[in-house]
């Protein structure tokens, strides 16, 4: 095919269908630097300039519209990943499965590498009656809640608290506290003339919990689980 038949075929092509030129931005790019330079240096296309500005702009709601979505679908997976969690908590039928399942079955629905729950108790840690719950349960003495998840801030007391892990956590996590460099705190209200109590969630990324999060998931989870703990507790 000679070039002037195959520019004829080209040129056929185009008149066809203008939109193949027209949602194509290279081609679009080639066709303004063409048109800017054969109307030489000393003037200024006002019309190729606001097409860039558009061009901009569209680039960035674009990124906007895809940052909306990834948004939106890791919300609903954590959503789902919480509702399975409160579905395999409240599966146990006694306080002992229910300690055992939050270490293990919650855990790894979760994706963190430890769970705790600190009960404040005037008895101490060691008490023989409480051994055999196992690792996932903490005793600490009145007030530690409230200090451990005030740390250094002023101010009102929050339920929900994403941070990196500080230097009191051996007391929650005991030797795991080596590797262990993010965690989720949540407030449990037990009831009633009830010491507080504690939800922890450990992790070995420190970037797992971060302070810029969003605690609505995590809020729901303490809620379902401190009704849970009044009902063994009753």
């Amino acid at each position: 095919m000679t070039d002037t038949a195959l520019a004829d075929q080209i040129r056929a092509k185009i008149i066809s269908d203008p939109d193949m030129i027209l949602e194509d931005r290279d081609l679009m790019r080639a066709l303004i630097a063409a048109n800017e330079h054969a109307m030489g240096a000393n003037i200024i296309d006002l019309r190729g300039i606001a097409m860039e500005r558009l061009e901009a702009r569209l680039d960035r709601l674009e990124d906007t519209h895809r940052s909306v979505i990834a948004a939106a679908y890791e919300n609903l997976a954590g959503t789902n990943q919480i509702h399975r969690a409160v579905l395999r908590m409240l599966d146990p039928f006694d306080f002992e499965g229910f300690l055992k399942s939050l270490g293990t079955d919650v855990a790894e629905i979760l994706r963190v590498d430890q769970v705790r729950l600190v009960l404040e108790s005037l008895h101490s840690e060691n008490d023989p009656a409480l051994r055999h719950l196992g690792d996932v349960l903490c005793v600490a003495e009145p007030g530690f809640v409230h200090d451990y998840m005030q740390g250094e801030r002023s101010g009102q007391p929050r339920t929900v608290v994403l941070r990196q892990t500080v230097p009191q956590s051996a007391v929650i996590y005991g030797e795991a506290s080596g590797w262990i460099r993010s965690e989720a705190l949540m407030r449990l209200d037990l009831g009633e003339g009830r010491l507080p109590g504690m939800l922890v969630m450990g992790a070995e990324d420190p970037h797992q919990f971060k302070p810029s999060q969003g605690t609505d998931l995590l809020g729901f989870f303490a809620g379902v689980f401190e009704r849970a703990m009044r009902r063994w507790l009753s």
